[in-house]
């Protein structure tokens, strides 16, 4: 979202769930009020200009379809769900579509070390520029250089989801240049995006818009698929997303004020679904999931 806007809850996985305790979590669909919304289709072969022009077609979500947002720790979904979007970390939901997320824009938390230094974004002090909210150093996308090794790590991650069997990437941090203190742009940011779409339709993913609901507009030219929108109930966005996407749209609402608004003027097209801000994992104290 726009720097001018209240900024959306991005709760995103920060790693600390292992395999060993993902394959803890035995219990599955408790707290689920209410059934899954409707499926007007199945998955749909699709190729966008920009998928054609890697030579590739893409399968998308099925629209409308049961959805569940698992990104922080993996649990088996619930009865009726048919689109999963997991930590890449995370193993797909067998017989799903599956998302695969990815923190694209930034470092995760304590792993500033793991890129190069002159690819974390710094101030003229040469102090990085942080996502406090979050713990996580901003990359540097300011030059076309410096964006082409960014997208060759994260496309090395991409090249995971694939090879485990996910059907679509989840890029988070679409937004971050309005967290970067003016040093990146808009362009910055979707000159990145359209080099992990070229490699993802490569490699036969779907690949979704996340959030920043002001650049929908561009989704064609930057090669987005579908769109996962965070409260785009509660921000009254969702129409942003529509009007780019159509039916395409994965949203996530985190109240029940949030859930009930998007429920009453998207439930009958859009896939929607409440989660608690931790995206807890289905048998812990603070998990919620509820559909329209």
């Amino acid at each position: 979202m726009g720097p001018s806007r209240i900024r959306s809850s991005r709760i995103r996985t920060l790693h600390r769930f292992g395999p060993a305790a993902l394959a803890a979590v035995l219990l599955a669909g408790c707290g689920t009020s209410g059934p899954p919304a409707a499926t007007d289709a199945p998955s749909v072969i699709h190729s966008t200009a920009h998928s054609r022009a890697h030579g590739a077609a893409v399968t998308l979500p099925p629209a409308h379809a049961g959805f569940d947002y698992q990104i922080g720790g993996a649990y088996p979904p619930p009865t009726g769900v048919q689109v999963v979007s997991r930590d890449r970390e995370a193993d797909p939901a067998a017989g799903l579509y599956n998302i695969c997320y990815v923190n694209a824009f930034q470092a995760q938390p304590g792993a500033q070390g793991d890129w190069d230094a002159d690819l974390l974004l710094r101030q003229a002090d040469t102090s990085i520029v942080m996502d406090r909210d979050w713990n996580e150093a901003l990359l540097d996308l300011s030059t076309a250089a410096k964006r082409q090794r960014v997208a060759a790590k994260v496309n090395g991650l991409i090249d995971g989801c694939a090879a485990k069997g996910f059907q679509a990437i989840e890029p988070d941090n679409f937004d971050s240049y309005t967290r970067s203190q003016g040093l990146l742009t808009e362009n910055d940011a979707q000159a990145f995006i359209r080099l992990l779409s070229a490699h993802a339709h490569e490699r036969g993913l779907a690949i979704g818009q996340k959030n920043t609901a002001e650049l929908a507009r561009a989704h064609v030219s930057n090669g987005l698929d579908f769109a996962v929108a965070e409260e785009c109930g509660a921000l009254d966005e969702c129409a942003e997303y529509t009007a780019a996407f159509g039916s395409e749209v994965l949203v996530i609402e985190y109240t029940s004020q949030g859930l009930a608004k998007a429920c009453a003027e998207w439930g009958g097209r859009l896939s929607i679904v409440q989660r608690d801000k931790d995206v807890s994992a289905a048998g812990s104290g603070g998990y919620v999931r509820r559909p329209c």
